[in-house]
């Protein structure tokens, strides 16, 4: 069974609708009109134990209703839900017990105590042996870098460091799953890092379930090998990152840089390749954008270097952003953006 099952998952919201000022007011207080919001519509959804899964999708969605439905904050209007074998909205707290979550808006620390004295509260919260406690906490302060801010409350803490003490609080007790949603908003390079790096450990040491949602297409792309993407409360792709990568994102582009000006008639000849688009930085740099499903990168090098003097060369493949971007406009064969192909066009070598 997997850790995380739901099956024709729904929730909808009755929003009332009023017209502007007082007289809407008083109209909607005697005739209350209300229209129905689907935030999610039916869907099914397997994670199995020790996945790192990144659900993502625009704001509004339904990322924020599926993971609180999850988690049991709401109930959904139909379907079923069972997360480690237990209704999560039925057994609120039998499921508390074997969840983690980071929201990156919110702390879950109490603002006025030392961190040190939250993660105690914590501890006889979900009833953490002192055992494990105490080997958690010094994994975690080691891992993180917490103890020079561990004797601060929360209200003096930068937002790097309440991420990282959000993120031990979230997995003091243990919980075979972690929900993350925005861990890494607002932080520096270097704090991103230091808690992806945790993340990663976490999963392969322990095999702790990630569920994932994010802006941050580092995150995504650091983290997570499978990828969910949701829009308009629907799943739209659910997915390897390689595979919607391969998909979604055909267009490669090699950038060359040569030791001398090439001559016309040899760029022409690449220009007669069918489905090769030059575009030209200067008289030595240009690169070639091609279709990875029609050529080979070795293809298209081996080309380049018959024809002229190539110094240096380097290779780019779409990133997740232009992946993402290519769903949701249903562009099957493009990893490109309309816009992006026609000023290359303009700027082609002839």
């Amino acid at each position: 069974m997997s850790i995380i099952e739901a099956s024709g998952l729904t929730k909808s919201f009755m929003q009332a609708v009023k017209e502007p000022g007082l007289k809407g007011a008083v109209k909607h207080l005697f005739v209350p009109k209300h229209i129905e919001k689907v935030a999610v519509k039916p869907l099914d959804l397997r994670i199995e134990a020790g996945e790192m899964v990144a659900y993502v999708g625009p704001n509004g969605a339904g990322k924020s209703t599926t993971i609180k439905m999850l988690t049991g904050i709401l109930m959904p209007t139909a379907g079923s839900i069972l997360v480690n074998g237990v209704n999560p909205y039925k057994k609120r707290m039998e499921n508390a017990a074997q969840i983690g979550a980071v929201f990156g808006q919110r702390t879950q620390l109490w603002w006025d105590i030392a961190i040190a004295e939250s993660f105690s509260l914590l501890k006889d919260i979900y009833h953490i042996p002192d055992a494990v406690y105490k080997r958690n906490l010094e994994c975690f302060i080691e891992l993180l870098g917490m103890d020079e801010f561990m004797h601060l409350s929360a209200r003096k803490l930068s937002l790097g460091q309440r991420m990282r003490a959000d993120l031990a609080a979230a997995l003091l007790h243990n919980p075979p799953i972690l929900y993350l949603d925005e861990p890494t908003i607002g932080l520096d390079v270097s704090v991103k890092q230091k808690i992806r790096e945790f993340i990663k450990q976490i999963n392969q040491e322990r095999q702790t379930t990630v569920m994932l949602t994010t802006h941050d297409l580092g995150d995504i792309e650091d983290l997570c090998q499978r990828l969910i993407i949701i829009d308009h409360g629907s799943i739209i792709y659910d997915g390897s990152l390689s595979e919607v990568k391969a998909r979604f994102a055909r267009d490669r582009m090699i950038f060359f840089q040569l030791g001398a000006p090439m001559p016309e008639m040899l760029k022409d000849q690449l220009l007669l390749i069918p489905g090769l688009r030059l575009a030209r930085q200067s008289e030595l740099e240009f690169s070639v954008a091609f279709d990875r499903n029609e050529y080979t990168a070795s293809d298209i090098v081996s080309r380049v270097m018959k024809l002229g003097e190539v110094v240096d060369f380097r290779m780019e493949d779409a990133n997740i952003e232009q992946v993402i971007k290519a769903v949701y406009e249903g562009n099957l064969d493009l990893g490109q953006s309309r816009e992006e192909r026609e000023v290359l066009s303009v700027h082609a070598v002839h």
